[in-house]
């Protein structure tokens, strides 16, 4: 069956465009109509480009995303476009520069069709906490797409755009792309820069890309990598390219039984028949032990609460935005107990504790790395739970991350990718690399799709 417009993938959208199949207008055009009649049900959007189509009809179609339409989240700075992190504090602000992010992608010839809904200020695994009202999973829109990147998520799943820019400081691209049923890719901490996005743990944010493909993840880390003056946290190491994956044709995989434990009986048996894919195609699966990620849950939640309160510390609304009390309840929630964690006398008990434990889960993958060139590591216990699952659960966020905050809060690389359904909800399958080790990942992941179909199910929208 031929595809729409709007279900393109980027490589599939770039090479129409370049063999004048159809134009960047009409591509652009076909995304807007997606969501003018899915997303009032939907709300994956909170803004989107008016001069979107005039910009279409001017792309430079030889530059490597000339005219894609692509989404991004609210939580970078867009000139011309509002950004609020879905939070009533920055309703209607306008930022006057642009985050790097942003700023390559356009470089790169993009089309930034809009802003898309997320957990105000990053805060949450659901994208319920967002002043502006959730975003729905487009497979079953009793359900939650996951966050904080929820409406970037659910926005490349109902095929409103090509794809779409998150970012993640303990799941917030993995889990929601596994709700989704799309891609979704953590960089290595510092492989892309922050400049630009408003703060949530700086230790701990990571820009990246959710897309339709693993190849389209790896089509964006190549114009959005890099070291940036801007921000100093970025690795000056040199970008690969990373659509140009090892000649290492098999991996040693590891497996961590403590992981295991964690899944939903139902997902544990889809991860199970994941490994087995790789199994059969010439990998070698080895059982390895770490740190039960129980641990992480304690130790992620001090470091995040802590560096919350300190970078929502300049939102008084003297320069820019509304005042204090314009603040959710989640993130009142986390300033107090972030402010109180890095308060004197408590400082040693919590936050120096809590760093120390971070050594230890970075020293166990360094250790399990020796043996091994992956870990296994599912973005999520199961699949997407239902609208108000998050009421009355201070922790949710917590515990639906806690897979993926050990790698989080080691700076780890990893990916999502769909590997089944539950009820007819995707199920997520994901592992992780060594620090920069972003060409294994792509690699790996690529062959898991190479071998499976899950990536191409899509949702049927009414």
């Amino acid at each position: 069956m031929t595809k729409k417009l709007n279900e393109l993938s980027i490589i599939e959208a770039r090479d129409g465009l370049r063999t004048k199949k159809f134009s960047s207008r009409e591509l652009v055009q076909a995304c807007l109509d997606q969501i003018q009649k899915h997303d009032p049900k939907i709300h994956a959007f909170l803004a989107l480009n008016d001069q979107a189509v005039k910009q279409a009809e001017k792309a430079d179609l030889n530059l490597p995303l000339g005219g894609i339409p692509i989404a991004v989240k609210d939580n970078f700075l867009t000139i011309g476009l509002p950004t609020t992190a879905s939070s009533k504090v920055l309703e209607g602000y306008q930022p006057h520069y642009e985050s790097t992010v942003s700023k390559k992608l356009l470089a790169a010839g993009a089309i930034i069709i809009g802003k898309t809904n997320m957990d105000a200020w990053a805060h949450g695994s659901s994208t319920e906490t967002s002043d502006f009202g959730s975003t729905k999973n487009p497979w079953n829109t009793d359900y939650l797409p996951g966050g904080s990147s929820g409406g970037s998520a659910a926005s490349v799943a109902a095929d409103m755009c090509m794809a779409a820019i998150g970012s993640e400081t303990a799941g917030s691209i993995r889990q929601p792309a596994a709700w989704c049923g799309v891609t979704g890719f953590k960089p290595t901490y510092g492989r892309v820069s922050r400049y630009g996005v408003i703060a949530m743990a700086s230790s701990t944010d990571s820009p990246g890309p959710i897309t339709k493909t693993v190849t389209d993840s790896a089509e964006i880390l190549n114009i959005i990598a890099g070291n940036d003056p801007q921000d100093a946290t970025t690795s000056p190491r040199p970008i690969e390219n990373y659509l140009k994956f090892p000649s290492q044709k098999t991996y040693t995989i590891g497996v961590p039984g403590e992981y295991l434990e964690v899944l939903s009986s139902p997902a544990r048996a889809l991860i199970e028949s994941a490994v087995e894919v790789l199994k059969k195609a010439g990998h070698k699966i080895k059982t390895i032990s770490l740190i039960p990620p129980k641990y992480s849950i304690g130790v992620y939640t001090i470091l995040q609460r802590s560096e919350v309160s300190s970078n929502l510390a300049r939102f008084t609304g003297v320069r820019y935005g509304h005042d204090r009390s314009f603040f959710g309840d989640e993130a009142k929630r986390r300033i107090m107990l972030g402010t109180y964690a890095l308060s004197a006398g408590y400082y040693d008990q919590y936050y120096a504790k809590a760093q120390k434990v971070r050594t230890l889960i970075v020293t166990d993958f360094e250790k399990a790395f020796k043996d091994v060139d992956l870990i296994i590591n599912p973005p999520s216990p199961g699949p997407a739970l239902k609208v108000g699952a998050t009421e009355n659960e201070a922790m949710f966020g917590e515990m639906q991350d806690i897979l993926v905050e050990p790698s989080s809060i080691a700076g780890l690389t990893g990916i999502s990718v769909p590997c089944g359904f539950i009820d007819g909800l995707p199920v997520g399958f994901g592992f992780i690399g060594r620090q920069f080790d972003e060409t294994k990942v792509l690699s790996l992941a690529t062959q898991f799709q190479s071998l499976t179909s899950f990536h191409h199910a899509k949702p049927s929208l009414t």
